[in-house]
């Protein structure tokens, strides 16, 4: 059974600030497509989260598809993106902070009183700092996606914004399975790429790198 996210380290960040924004990346080991990142603005008073929020890679696709609006309008939420043009010329540590800082404005434009916020990000790399014009205070927690409720919200919201996406570009780039493998390299994907080529959505630095795997992030 996966293990169920709490707001243990949300209600500890809220004695100290009256917002929480959760932050994590999707599509970051993909070959194809853009690097998201999700962020969800969480005040104390936000109640339980939805009831089947669970870490985004241990949920079915239905079950992600019908939980995301839940988690939308249990939150402030966003997504920020950066495409695989940028991941080429800017490396994925960039682009990550790219995509997080883009995520960071539209909660802005949504009424978010970011810099006010503390930002709990997944993982012990801040990648997301570097990229900002402001210093914010970000915590860094290993399984964050796992154990916080924000943070599982955040990882949802943008799993399934960008599985859209790549399904979309599914019907303009055919042939290389995007539908079920998203853009990771999967051994149909791999095939696929060596009988047609890289498409333009293709990370053209990532396509021979050592590694690559049909792992999901």
């Amino acid at each position: 059974m996966p293990a169920l996210p709490t707001l243990e380290v949300e209600r500890t960040l809220w004695t100290q600030t009256p917002l929480v924004i959760g932050m994590d990346e999707v599509g970051r080991g993909a070959l194809a497509g853009p690097v998201s990142v999700g962020a969800l603005a969480l005040q104390a008073d936000c109640g339980d989260w939805p009831e089947h929020l669970r870490d985004s890679k241990t949920m079915t696709e239905p079950r992600r598809t019908a939980t995301a609006p839940l988690v939308r309008t249990w939150g402030v939420s966003a997504v920020g993106h950066a495409t695989n043009d940028e991941i080429d010329e800017l490396g994925i540590q960039v682009a990550l902070g790219l995509a997080g800082r883009r995520a960071l404005v539209a909660l802005h434009e949504a009424g978010i009183d970011v810099p006010a916020a503390a930002i709990l990000l997944d993982g012990i790399h801040d990648w997301l700092a570097p990229a900002l014009r402001r210093p914010v205070r970000t915590i860094l927690r290993a399984k964050a996606d796992r154990d916080c409720a924000s943070v599982s919200g955040a990882a949802l919201v943008a799993k399934v914004e960008r599985d859209g996406r790549m399904i979309e570009w599914d019907d303009v780039h055919p042939g290389y399975g995007w539908v079920s493998n998203k853009g990771y390299g999967s051994a149909a994907h791999m095939a696929a790429i060596a009988e047609l080529g890289p498409s333009a959505l293709h990370r053209r630095s990532w396509l021979h790198a050592p590694g690559a795997a049909p792992v999901e992030d």
